[in-house]
């Protein structure tokens, strides 16, 4: 879709990463630089979360910087740069997750379905939260009880709550981001929240919840 004057002037304007990036499309090594300062951890983070792995997220969030800096002299700012960004990383993480599942189907199918890995859930969110009724748990404790409910979404569900309550995208983005209409989005993380709640529930009964 063609991107018109008005929409790029708005974006440059009100976006400081956009106006780095079209530094980065003017051959600007520096700005380049400091692009990747301002998004690596975020980026690393992200992948983590979709693909389960340290190291194999730090290498796909380097082959996301590769694809921006490839992608430099074609760039028309037609949303906020981190949009932008993250669309490539989606695309990326589901790339790299076809991949892991073509090279993981023999062991996947090795192990019990559904009660194993439930089984494995529990015994990390009940280590986390020590299953002690009158103690409350601690940031740390409640970060590692999210983290590891995250961990039990589908693909597009934890793609969808990273993108709305990590890196604060509104749903229209989100919905750029997935290829999903905003009503679309709205219903994703709906169905996510609820089934986050029902893996958090019973660990935070078990302590007094964190305000």
């Amino acid at each position: 879709m063609a991107i018109s004057d008005t929409t790029a002037q708005r974006y440059t304007s009100s976006d400081p990463d956009v106006r780095l990036m079209l530094r980065v499309r003017d051959d600007d090594a520096q700005a380049f630089e400091q692009l990747v300062e301002n998004y690596q951890n975020r980026l690393v983070s992200l992948m983590t979360h979709l693909v389960g792995k340290r190291d194999m997220a730090e290498d796909l969030a380097q082959d996301v910087f590769l694809r921006v800096y490839r992608a430099r002299k074609r760039y028309v700012p037609g949303s906020k740069f981190s949009t932008w960004l993250f669309t490539i990383a989606n695309n990326v993480a589901s790339n790299a997750r076809r991949s892991l599942a073509r090279r993981q189907e023999v062991n996947l199918a090795a192990r019990n379905s559904g009660e194993e890995n439930f089984n494995g859930l529990e015994v990390q969110a009940v280590a986390a939260s020590g299953q002690m009724p009158t103690r409350q748990l601690d940031k740390a404790e409640l970060r590692d009880i999210v983290n590891v409910a995250i961990a039990t979404l589908d693909q597009r569900q934890r793609m969808a709550v990273l993108l709305n309550k990590f890196e604060h995208l509104s749903y229209q983005e989100i919905g750029e981001v997935m290829h999903l209409s905003g009503p679309a989005v709205k219903s994703l993380l709906s169905r996510a929240r609820a089934n986050l709640r029902d893996v958090i529930q019973p660990y935070m009964q078990q302590g007094q919840k964190v305000e």
